[in-house]
């Protein structure tokens, strides 16, 4: 999967970019994962330091030279200052299968880019990457990501009980899936 290339291919929304990340991107990104509500129902707690976003870059990279995960960040055209990041991770090209994860930073929720954003990312793992399946998990009280996910066809197939363990609290998981034969290009915006 994307064999000889030095870092992911930028893809554009009518008003995103979804884009490699640098170290200029740090500050945006400890903004995004600092915050409580983004965090809320992540797999890790809210940043407390800068330092953590510097390390999340640098897994972000690392992973993607192995090929094990893609990470953009995306922004709004007319600033490029990242507002979220869209994941896909536990990448398997033998099955043709990844996760998909994604966090809007919380000062621009309400607004769809969450929703655009994803949509591009599923087109890409679909089209680009010649994916068969896309699968995420998301806490049942997560209504927003729930309709994002449902928003763009993905199916609910299973309840995962007491998954997570977070911010001292066992965390239950809903699992959802999308199969290429099912996904329908445009179906984010209609």
């Amino acid at each position: 999967m994307l064999t000889g290339a030095l870092t992911l291919p930028t893809l554009e929304t009518p008003r995103l970019r979804l884009r490699w990340m640098t170290e200029a991107d740090i500050p945006a990104l400890f903004e995004l994962f600092s915050h409580p509500e983004v965090t809320r129902y992540w797999s890790w707690s809210a940043y407390t330091e800068r330092a953590q976003a510097e390390t999340l870059l640098e897994n972000i990279h690392k992973h993607f030279a192995e090929r094990s995960l893609f990470q953009w960040g995306y922004a709004r055209h007319e600033d490029d200052r990242i507002i979220g990041t869209c994941t896909l991770a536990e990448l398997s090209g033998q099955h043709r299968r990844a996760s998909l994860g994604y966090a809007l930073n919380h000062a621009h929720w309400g607004h769809g880019y969450g929703r655009e954003a994803v949509a591009r990312v599923v087109e890409f793992g679909f089209t680009s990457l010649e994916l068969h399946r896309l699968e995420a998990d998301v806490d049942p009280r997560n209504t927003g990501s729930i309709g994002v996910l449902e928003g763009l066809g993905f199916q609910r197939e299973g309840y995962q009980r007491q998954r997570y363990f977070l911010n001292g609290e066992i965390q239950d998981a809903v699992l959802y899936g999308l199969l290429r034969p099912e996904w329908r290009p445009g179906f984010a915006t209609s």
